[in-house]
């Protein structure tokens, strides 16, 4: 028998590694287990590599456009947020959305003219050779286009060039374009304001904020006009169809409560679209209404009237010579429509006479006229939120043949806005209210309000145009059921230093209900043509007064001002109540 060799017994594992072994894979593991166990560590820890570089590259794109936001803010002005700007009702004027700017980093551009042949064929608006230029500085940060379109975007995007990149700003826009461009202005490509209540906005501190940079949301309290856009959409159809129809060079009108000084609506026309801003640095596309002056011809006779009546010298039954023209100097007044007698001073306002306009004028005196005119507010610059104001145009030395022609308006040109101020004051009870184009509450009209004429003097003028609407110049626009009163005026412009007969300014100033008014309807007509519906005419009569007609027919129901039937005529309703009340 063979001998049987004993079994070699197995090497004594250290215990460090069976320490190591039993807390890995646990006891009695074989080696397929082992191998499987180091496969999946293998993986984990590659895919762990993987996480942590594509984690790092998301947050490089990310952190990217941050920083040079933060580098945009320090070198350039970044549009910020700015409030949305509503009518007395709500409906919004001017708000802001987002919009994507175009934007390079040149010390990050590889292939400067690689980007910049793509770019430009990309967005064909882009000036190449301005591109070049920003992209060949040194700087870190340059804008290359404001505002781009999605698309545009898109486009840029599926380029890929490193440099270039995104911003998103604050873009300004109006939703209602035209129709309230002169009063609400507009912003340039910073989101500045830089004309109308945009420019007012910022002057209110908003631009501190802008800087500062705390206005950068739109949590911001809506700013609330005293403009109605109903109102306001419904003036500019009418002027627009009266600028057609008359042939005009230009149209205008404000609508304005006489009680607290709020305009309800202004046009000039033609205007233009904020939301195009080239239109606006067109010469002839300026608000009329407050940055022009002119002679207001005859509507600067209720002035006169008031200051003679207020002063107690003379009354409505006053008597007048008009029986020819009157001669001052070398200089002839005369009248349109002369009547060849004595008139009284209704007759004076009801047939518009030059002649007795002046007389009255020079009863009062120089500096007595000057003086109430001065009360009146028509010898200083108005100021109200909008930037844009005129001076007016004021005789250095001012005479008696001064008075005589300002008396029937001419010789002194005022910002059709100042007149509507001071007309205000002759038919509100007699109290001089600054206007403004934000809401004003009575209580706030009150506390502000000067008195300036007599109650009874206010009386007598509403009577007055209430009289021109029965019986005088006013008698088209006296629509049936709001009791309207108002005053015309022709005036004619000075061309080459001579008045010129056949280029006027027309204007009719009108108020509703004129037993106690609400609301004052100027109407201005700049130039405006002979048609067959005229008999070749061109006077206010003849077109302003028909226009403001269509405008009180419009707007009245708008306003809430109720229609009331049968009213008798001035003379009782007007005047006797002032008896009694006095």
């Amino acid at each position: 028998m063979s001998a049987v060799t004993p079994a070699k017994p197995k090497p004594t594992e250290p215990w460090r590694q069976r320490l190591i072994r039993s807390l890995l894979y646990g006891r009695n593991v074989d080696r397929a287990a082992k191998a499987r166990a180091r496969v999946g560590l293998a993986m984990l820890a590659f895919t762990s590599v993987y996480v942590l570089i594509g984690g790092r590259l998301v947050m490089f794109a990310i952190g990217a456009d941050a920083h040079s936001a933060r580098r945009a803010a320090a070198q350039e002005v970044v549009a910020t947020a700015r409030p949305d700007i509503v009518d007395r009702n709500g409906a919004i004027l001017a708000t802001d959305v987002k919009a994507a700017s175009l934007f390079g980093e040149p010390r990050r551009i590889i292939d400067k003219d690689e980007a910049i042949e793509l770019l430009t064929a990309t967005v064909p608006d882009l000036d190449e050779a301005e591109v070049r230029e920003r992209l060949s500085s040194r700087k870190g940060f340059v804008w290359l286009k404001r505002e781009v379109t999605a698309k545009q975007q898109q486009d840029i995007h599926k380029l890929g060039v490193p440099g270039i990149g995104f911003l998103r700003e604050n873009k300004r826009v109006y939703p209602t374009g035209n129709e309230v461009a002169h009063l609400i202005g507009l912003v340039n490509i910073d989101n500045q304001g830089i004309a109308g209540m945009e420019k007012w906005l910022d002057n209110q501190g908003l631009a501190d904020l802008h800087r500062a940079g705390f206005a950068t949301d739109r949590l911001q309290k809506p700013i609330e006009l005293s403009i109605d856009l109903r109102v306001e959409h419904a003036l500019r159809d009418e002027l627009l169809k009266a600028k057609e129809k008359y042939h005009t060079k230009a149209a205008s009108g404000i609508v304005s409560n006489v009680k607290t000084g709020e305009i309800v609506a202004m046009v000039s026309l033609p205007d233009f679209d904020p939301n195009n801003p080239k239109e606006a640095h067109d010469p002839d596309r300026i608000n009329r209404l407050t940055t022009g002056v002119y002679e207001m011809g005859s509507t600067f006779k209720a002035f006169t009237l008031a200051m003679a009546l207020d002063s107690g010298k003379i009354n409505l039954n006053s008597s007048w010579d008009a029986r020819g023209n009157l001669h001052y100097g070398k200089f002839t007044i005369h009248d349109s429509h002369p009547l060849g007698r004595f008139i009284n001073t209704k007759e004076v306002f009801t047939y518009s006479s030059n002649i007795g306009a002046a007389r009255i004028a020079l009863g009062q005196g120089v500096e007595a006229h000057k003086a109430f005119l001065a009360k009146m507010g028509q010898l200083t610059r108005l100021r109200t939120e909008l930037p844009e104001s005129a001076a007016p145009l004021v005789p250095r030395r001012w005479g008696e043949l001064n008075t005589v022609t300002i008396a029937f308006g001419q010789g002194m040109s005022v910002a059709p806005l100042q007149a509507v101020m001071g007309i205000n004051a002759l038919v509100n009870g007699g109290y001089l209210i600054p206007p403004t184009f934000m809401k004003r509450s009575p209580e706030e009209a009150a506390a502000m309000a000067k008195r300036v004429i007599k109650t009874e003097t206010s009386d007598k003028m509403r009577f007055l145009m209430r009289l021109n609407a029965e019986i005088g110049t006013a008698k088209t626009a006296d629509v049936k059921g709001y009791y309207v009163g108002g005053k015309t005026g022709t005036s004619e412009k000075v061309i080459n230093g001579r008045y010129a007969k056949k280029r006027v300014l027309n204007s009719f100033t009108a108020i509703m209900p004129c037993d106690d008014p609400k609301y004052q309807i100027l109407i201005m007509l700049d130039e405006p043509q002979a048609i067959p519906e005229t008999k070749g005419f061109i006077t206010s009569g003849w077109n302003a007064v028909p226009t403001g007609g269509k405008v009180i027919e419009r707007i009245a129901p708008l306003l809430g001002v109720e229609p009331r039937f049968d009213l008798p005529p001035s003379e009782r309703l007007i005047l006797a109540a002032s008896r009694t009340t006095q």
